[in-house]
């Protein structure tokens, strides 16, 4: 099971190229700084403007650098269910320890069309799916009726949630066995949806601040509450200036004012507004992160 502080990765490019150097020592330094998990091709890695052989080839990166001292989500989610399953059969087969799959964007399937492409995506290869629910971005919202007849097969283990509705993770609880594992997609909600009955949060802060994520997750766990309140109120600041526009233009900017890549995104996605890198340079100041 995955818990505590996961990463949802960046994908750093130079050039309109992917950095392989620069993803993996990434990669490698969200390991030493206490992050628990790693979520490469997902939305905030810009996969849907990666091309079949870019996806596969960050996900190889991932799992290698990786070594076994964190376990790897390989994204392997599209709005076509025939591209989901050749990710899926991808990631299992390089070696990943689960996959995560995005409600199909775009297409706005039914609850039954939602359902029978995550079968289709469970049947395929034999590796945990985790199911993500972001309405915000993919239009259709997964129901907790939905998800529970998925969670009866046994390769659908969890969930990411992003709706951003904290009763969704007790109703979700009431309705499906309790080890499906309930990580939240939302940084700025991820303690009150821990307390809700989540083990975990898969973060785009993290990427730029997976010490003090990690270090929060882990006072949670330990009960110290008055630690994580701390980091809590730290990070704040962080979490807004991360969606001050379409993510992940604010987030790959911090990671250059870090020294890790270049800001660079590929269209539709641009450069971020002179405005929005203030709001991201203050952020990561007041968070001790920069001077």
């Amino acid at each position: 099971m995955f818990k505590k502080s996961c990463v949802a990765l960046i994908t750093p490019m130079k050039n309109g190229s992917l950095d392989e150097a620069a993803f993996k020592s990434f990669v490698d330094w969200q390991i030493e700084q206490g992050t628990d998990g790693l979520v490469p091709c997902g939305t905030t890695g810009e996969s849907p403007t990666l091309s079949h052989s870019e996806h596969k080839n960050v996900t190889e990166w991932c799992i290698d650098v990786a070594g076994g001292r964190v376990p790897v989500m390989a994204g392997c989610g599209s709005n076509s269910t025939a591209e989901a399953v050749e990710l899926t059969k991808h990631a299992a087969s390089a070696g990943a320890d689960a996959v995560l799959v995005v409600t199909p964007y775009y297409n706005k399937p039914t609850q039954e069309g939602l359902f029978q492409h995550f079968k289709a995506v469970h049947d395929c290869a034999d590796i945990p799916v985790y199911i993500y629910n972001i309405p915000g971005r993919s239009i259709v919202d997964m129901s907790v009726e939905t998800m529970a007849q998925l969670a009866e097969l046994p390769r659908i283990v969890g969930v990411k949630d992003a709706t951003a509705d904290l009763s969704r993770p007790l109703q979700t609880r009431q309705a499906i066995k309790s080890d499906f594992c309930q990580l939240s997609g939302e940084d700025a909600t991820a303690i009150a949806f821990l307390a809700a009955g989540g083990v975990g949060c898969i973060s785009v802060t993290a990427n730029i601040a997976p010490k003090l994520c990690a270090d929060m997750h882990d006072a949670w766990v330990a009960g110290d509450i008055s630690t994580v309140m701390e980091i809590q109120d730290k990070l704040q600041p962080i979490h807004d200036a991360m969606f001050i526009e379409s993510s992940p233009g604010p987030v790959k900017y911090g990671a250059e004012l870090l020294g890790f890549c270049a800001a660079e995104t590929r269209l539709p996605l641009c450069e971020i507004s002179d405005a929005s890198k203030l709001a991201v340079k203050n952020a990561l100041k007041t968070a001790g992160l920069i001077e």
